[in-house]
């Protein structure tokens, strides 16, 4: 389900990256249209299906230690997503106000599992999860414990691991298509971060539209869900990049016509 094909960026994003980043240059812009503010989106759930590009790419993924890059467009983390929803509500019976810890780094599957857990209307929280994700060091103490290997397109574990239920052999199996019974609301609790809290609709306000193509690097959770919904608000996209240092970075942000914040 990982795309690995490069995307050529829509024109809107094109000049933005050649941008200088000035505000007089910025203002050169055409204006952004948010579908937060004309009404089209209330809640986090409803901002991927009205991405106005979705086959263009919205996360890649690149870990300059092992060499991986991985391109995920708009419909292929749709694809993540309602796989992901399906599986915690069909296997985990999640529902609004579920807890869900997502204790995995910057990688492309850190997008899937937040708005996947948006899908459903579960609460990303750093404390009291009943449902905990972990990555390969499979750190977790909650009473569902996910991991995930973080293996090249999502593979599974070469072992299972013990006490945890392995999301990429868990995961694939579900529906493409998501239908909750019960969709959040802009009220519905979204985020409990460092001892602050966002219902869906306050966590919209809060990250600005960014149209841009952004280089990053690894983040913590809270800053990688802002950067992901203000690209989602701004028609923008994400090229995460871990394990490197500033020369790498700038290469990359030169290959994917991207540029560093």
């Amino acid at each position: 389900m990982a795309v690995i094909t490069r995307w050529v960026t829509s024109p809107r994003q094109a000049e933005c990256q050649r941008c200088c980043r000035s505000s007089a240059c910025r203002a050169e812009l055409p204006p952004i249209t948010d579908p937060w503010h004309d009404g089209r989106v209330t809640t986090l759930a409803d901002l991927l299906p009205r991405r106005s590009s979705p086959a263009g790419p919205l996360v890649t993924f690149y870990d300059d230690a092992t060499g991986e890059r991985v391109e995920l467009s708009g419909v292929t983390t749709a694809n993540w997503v309602a796989k992901t929803a399906n599986f915690l509500v069909d296997e985990l019976d999640a529902e609004p106000g579920t807890r869900v810890r997502i204790g995995l780094p910057t990688h492309w599957l850190r997008p899937v599992w937040l708005l996947s857990a948006w899908a459903v209307g579960a609460v990303v929280t750093d404390h009291g999860a009943h449902v905990g994700v972990s990555g390969p060091e499979l750190e977790a103490d909650e009473p569902v414990r996910l991991a995930a290997s973080l293996r090249p397109l999502g593979a599974r574990f070469a072992e299972p691991p013990a006490g945890f239920l392995d999301v990429g052999a868990e995961v694939p199996s579900h529906g493409d298509v998501f239908v909750p019974l019960d969709p959040p609301r802009p009220d519905t609790p979204a985020l409990e971060l460092d001892g602050s809290a966002w219902t869906h609709g306050q966590w919209i306000d809060a990250c600005e539209p960014d149209p841009r193509r952004l280089v990053v690097e690894a983040a913590d959770l809270q800053d990688d869900a802002r950067r992901l919904v203000s690209a989602l608000r701004g028609d923008g996209s994400l090229v995460l990049v871990v394990n490197a240092g500033p020369d790498t970075l700038d290469r990359v942000a030169a290959q994917e016509r991207g540029i560093r914040p």
